[in-house]
């Protein structure tokens, strides 16, 4: 394809994984057969926000991918961060399936989310292969952080939420350990501060919108 198909390719991936659940997971759903347990308002309420932040997070993590995807030098890695998508895709599903049972809806803000990651994982792309899975690596590790953090601010009664999250964190961090192990360049203190606090806008964005 042209570039100019590619972005209109890519835009269209935009809209549909940042405003549309219609992503079929390839993999079982990690929640399959836990019967729902008997959770106060309050807890369900606060596992709804949750899932609604972590929904939040992996519409990011596909803008961030295919904007990497988009702009990677080398084939090898142009396919790794499609694969990486793919997988993600499933996490997506996931977090659309769990927020639909907690009668919950994803934020309002994802698409904005998913222009955002776009255009940093874009940037990341035209720096170099070993910075874009730099990127991935610290992406990734800072993910798996966020989860353990959820999984200890989650009611133990919420079996369902747990298990999505655990799956999730153990995928997570298998993109870390590949990133590293293809090359990744460990990124400058500032731009991981800066990865931070854009992390830090968006959970705490996505909790309450």
């Amino acid at each position: 394809m042209s570039l100019i198909d590619q972005i209109i390719s890519e835009v269209d991936k935009g809209l549909k994984y940042s405003s549309q659940n219609y992503q079929k997971e390839s993999r079982e759903y990690p929640a399959h057969g836990i019967n729902e347990d008997n959770l106060n308002e309050i807890e369900r309420n606060h596992s709804a926000n949750l899932m609604r932040v972590n929904h939040s997070g992996e519409v990011a993590a596909q803008g961030l991918y295919r904007g990497q995807a988009l702009t990677a030098r080398l084939e090898g890695t142009r396919e790794k961060m499609d694969q990486a998508a793919q997988e993600e895709l499933d996490h997506l599903s996931w977090c659309n399936k769990r927020l639909e049972e907690l009668n919950e809806k994803p934020s309002l803000l994802s698409p904005a989310w998913y222009a955002l990651s776009f255009g940093m994982g874009a940037i990341a792309g035209l720096a170099g292969d070993k910075w874009s899975l730099g990127f991935v690596h610290e992406t990734e590790e800072q993910v798996v952080k966020h989860l353990e953090s959820h999984l200890n601010n989650l009611s133990k009664d919420d079996k369902k939420t747990i298990a999505v999250l655990e799956q999730m964190k153990e995928d997570e961090s298998k993109h870390s350990e590949e990133a590293l192990e293809s090359g990744a360049e460990n990124l400058p203190e500032g731009i991981k501060i800066f990865m931070s606090v854009v992390a830090k806008v968006m959970t705490k964005t996505s909790y309450y919108v």
